[in-house]
């Protein structure tokens, strides 16, 4: 029978473990912030098992790979940029088959101890390793070297489950807020920032200008010729998918830093920072060119011909502000609408493109819009 020092020491380290769930549930809910929930997480850990090194290693979504998103003790600063893929090394093998790995002595395990001759540069006496799952998915790895592991009783090893699950928790609350944000700055149709995007981008160039060396910044204003006629002829999906094909297109012309938009309707507007005039000249009329030559919907059967009207305006000398930009862009597009269309006009230059010496492709389909 379990004498009552016993039950004392039990109760004593279930009194402890209460207290960080606390701590962390309590940190689970007071901030959105991953990084701050995952060290609280890691922390507590740490004090408990009192590891050499410890880690934490997240997947990247995108290529499969686990990189470290924590890692303290001895050269945890090389560890910085490492992938691990998964099945490889010991956080790869418990990410790939989500199998909690605990060996308090490797020496005793044949495997293990193979891998810690392979490696010992990594100075390895026992090990945890413990995935982070959510919905039969692994999100991450923590994983202990040399720790305090002839503690871990099967109790102990639960709470270091229930530590894997408030750090699940925490990874899925920053991918649901990531998700929600990024809703909120998308447009559904065509994949391109929203209007919205558009104004909060522009008010830090604003503000960076201002608090700077008082950089420039261009703006590229593109409403698309007659494109009513599409859903008159086609319907609104098609209209829909056109947009589509058209903002892809935008996106793939883009200098690095610039960002497209959906304004509204058959309107994007191209926001380019630090681009000086001449600058916003030769990519207005790359896209300019781009969308005369185009061919869309060709996967729906259609050979569509599209033009556009540009306008292009420069700040600060077109406008202080970003509505004043906003404003200058638009009205430089209207006057090419409300002339020749089919043109590029610039504030303080006006219409750029000569129409005789630029007339639009002659085509043979009946579909096409001009």
């Amino acid at each position: 029978m379990p004498s009552k020092f016993s039950f004392q020491v039990i109760e004593s380290r279930q009194m402890d473990h209460l207290r960080v769930f606390h701590d962390v549930a309590r940190a689970l809910t007071s901030t959105l912030e991953l990084e701050e929930v995952l060290l609280t997480i890691m922390n507590k850990m740490a004090g408990f098992f009192g590891p050499e090194r410890w880690s934490l290693l997240m997947v990247d979504d995108t290529t499969g790979e686990l990189y470290y998103r924590i890692a303290v003790g001895e050269d945890a600063d090389s560890l910085k940029g490492l992938r691990v893929a998964m099945g490889e090394s010991v956080a790869g093998w418990v990410a790939q088959t989500g199998n909690p790995l605990v060996i308090p002595d490797v020496s005793l395990d044949p495997h293990w101890s193979s891998f810690a001759r392979r490696h010992p540069e990594l100075r390895i006496q026992s090990m945890a390793c413990v995935p982070i799952r959510s919905a039969d998915k692994t999100l991450g790895v923590i994983q202990l070297l040399n720790s305090k592991l002839d503690l871990l009783s099967d109790y102990s090893i639960s709470f270091l489950r229930i530590l894997c699950d408030y750090a699940a928790i925490a990874i899925q609350n920053a991918h649901s807020m990531e998700l929600i944000h990024r809703l909120s700055i998308t447009d559904d149709c065509t994949g391109l920032f929203n209007a919205r995007r558009l104004y909060s981008l522009m008010e830090e160039c604003v503000l960076r200008s201002h608090a700077g060396p008082g950089e420039p910044f261009s703006l590229i204003f593109i409403d698309l010729d007659r494109f009513k006629s599409v859903n008159d002829l086609h319907g609104h999906l098609v209209g829909s998918r056109l947009l589509a094909e058209v903002g892809h297109l935008l996106k793939q012309l883009l200098p690095p830093g610039a960002a497209a938009f959906r304004y509204g309707g058959d309107e994007f507007v191209v926001l380019l920072p630090n681009a000086s005039k001449p600058d916003a000249c030769i990519v207005a009329k790359q896209m300019f060119e781009a969308l005369r030559r185009s061919r869309f919907l060709k996967s729906d059967g259609l050979s569509l011909h599209l033009t556009g009207s540009f306008g292009l305006a420069t700040f600060p000398e077109d406008g202080d502000s970003v509505h004043a930009m906003l404003r200058a862009a638009d009205t430089m597009m209207y006057d090419v609408k409300k002339s020749t269309r089919d043109n590029l006009s610039i504030m303080g230059l006006g219409l750029l493109i000569d129409p005789s010496a630029h007339p639009a492709p002659q085509l043979s389909d009946p579909l096409q819009i001009t």
